[in-house]
C-alpha cells in the first residue's frame, strides 16, 4: 500500500488514512516527507520562512477546508 506523509496535527486525517490501509508516516520535519507517494499539511505552517525545498515527488495535499473523507478521496484519486 501507498506511503502517505500526513502532518502531527492531522489526527483524524491519519486515523481514516491508517482505516484505509495505507502506510501513514507522522510528518514533524522535512525529513520524514523522503520516500512518501503522497503528502497532506494543514497549511498553517506553509512556507513560515520562505524555504521551499522539494523532498517528495509526489502530489501534495493542502487539507484546509476538507474533511477527512474528503483528503482520502483526493489521496486515492491521485494514486489512481
Amino acid at each position: 500500500m501507498a506511503k502517505i506523509g500526513v502532518e502531527s496535527s492531522l489526527t483524524n486525517v491519519q486515523d481514516a488514512l491508517r482505516e484505509r490501509g495505507y502506510d501513514v508516516v507522522d510528518l514533524k520535519q522535512e525529513e520524514d516527507a523522503k520516500g512518501c507517494d503522497c503528502c497532506v499539511i494543514s497549511g498553517q505552517d506553509e512556507n513560515v520562512m520562505g524555504m521551499q525545498n522539494v523532498v517528495t515527488a509526489g502530489r501534495v495535499i493542502d487539507a484546509r477546508g476538507l474533511s477527512a473523507e474528503e483528503v482520502c478521496q483526493e489521496v486515492e484519486n491521485y494514486l489512481g
